[in-house]
């Protein structure tokens, strides 16, 4: 048996006027959805944990099985798994946002969806600049970066940028929680203003400017951590080998520490514009040399943290056609049977613009297992699916189960 989870980071959303009370998933042409729901057995999946916030990291631990209180330890620890980065003991790891900040109010989370070859010389510049003794700062993707910091305490309250668009930034700086935290949140936060100083005179963000481009024009910590101690899903549910593909260091990191293999695709973004071809090629391929394959593809998420309605239905549109369409014909014609599912980790509202921690709807196919009616994949549709509402580890030990 060979599994494959697709997820749709964020696909899941709440009705939507402008879509005539529909959502997203409604609303778009979806009938690889529909099938995998007419021919598997549906539900809803509860991600997010009573008093964990709704971000990826905590879904994507949960879509995956684990016990967030056991295993959490921030999404900066898991991102510097996928750059390869150690965390050494007393250090701690945070994501690191290249923000645009305007008229003193945090703009967007992306800085304009900065280009990695752009922020690569932002980042090396504030190395040279405020790195080399107590900080540290790590090239990721786009905007999305790592910070590490000596002795820092993780015991400080630090507001995810994407859950804060137009607040003023002063208001949401880092808080200490405990009063041995207060160096540490007073250091954050003297990095942050720093950043504010040095970035905007870059060549890189003055290019951005001429450009009409949001300026990468300050750094934004938070979700940290020490390194985390996790299980692998061989140990866990005996699968043998698995992969792990997706244009996002935290995914990847999750699945560094779950002992999958990260897979990298030419072209992969994270956006609309990803390659979607190349990431289903590259898992059909790892499905034939593999047990167990994971693939994250982010672009719906990025649609309702930018509020696109339109563009969040095209890209579930695209994932139906370019990833599931083709999944599903490759399957058919494999020796091994193939369990696929499909879901988001969390609903990523365009009203709101951020996660909220709603259950998500998903499908488990697998071939021969009778459905159980649903004909339509969306939130309202599987709600009348066989399984009901999952939680915890449900889900995965249903997924790997054998009939």
């Amino acid at each position: 048996m060979k599994y494959i989870i697709v997820l749709g980071d964020g696909m899941a959303d709440e009705p939507i006027g402008k879509l005539g009370g529909r959502t997203p998933l409604q609303a778009a042409d979806t009938p690889a959805m529909d099938w995998l729901a007419a021919h598997g057995r549906c539900g809803l999946l509860k991600t997010v944990p009573d008093g964990y916030h709704p971000g990826s990291e905590i879904a994507n631990l949960s879509v995956l099985g684990y016990d967030l209180d056991r295993v959490f330890e921030g999404r900066g620890s898991l991102e510097a798994a996928s750059m390869g980065v150690d965390i050494e003991s007393g250090e701690m790891a945070m994501r690191c946002n290249l923000v645009c900040i305007e008229n003193g109010r945090i703009k967007n989370h992306s800085a304009g969806h900065i280009s990695t070859a752009e922020a690569a010389e932002l980042i090396d510049f504030l190395q040279k600049e405020l790195g080399g003794e107590d900080a540290n700062f790590f090239r990721g993707v786009s905007y999305r970066h790592l910070l590490k910091l000596k002795g820092g305490d993780k015991r400080v309250d630090c507001t995810p940028p994407h859950d804060v668009p137009g607040t003023l930034f002063r208001e949401v700086m880092v808080r200490s929680l405990v009063p041995e935290a207060v160096p540490t949140a007073d250091r954050l936060n003297e990095l942050i203003l720093r950043s504010q100083q040095i970035l905007p005179s870059h060549p890189v963000n003055r290019k951005r400017v001429a450009e009409g481009k949001d300026p990468a024009n300050s750094i934004w910590p938070w979700s940290p951590g020490y390194k985390p101690r996790m299980e692998t899903l061989a140990e866990r549910y005996g699968i043998k080998s698995g992969v792990v593909i997706s244009a996002v260091d935290l995914i990847r990191g999750i699945g560094v520490y779950a002992g999958l293999r990260p897979v990298e695709v030419e072209g992969a973004t994270g956006l609309y514009d990803t390659n979607y071809e190349g990431k289903v090629q590259a898992a059909i391929e790892a499905l034939h040399t593999h047990d167990f394959v994971y693939l994250h593809i982010e672009a719906s998420d990025e649609a309702g943290h930018e509020g696109d309605v339109d563009l969040k239905v095209r890209t579930v549109e695209y994932l139906d056609r370019r990833v599931l369409k083709p999944l599903i014909d490759a399957v058919s014609r494999m020796n091994d049977s193939v369990t696929i599912a499909l879901l988001p980790d969390h609903p990523t509202p365009c009203r709101l613009r951020t996660h909220t921690a709603e259950p998500v709807p998903f499908v488990i196919y697998k071939s021969g297992v009778e459905p159980d009616g649903v004909t339509r994949y969306s939130e309202s549709d599987v709600a009348g699916g066989a399984y009901g509402v999952l939680v915890g580890e449900q889900f995965i030990k249903e997924f790997f189960r054998k009939n």
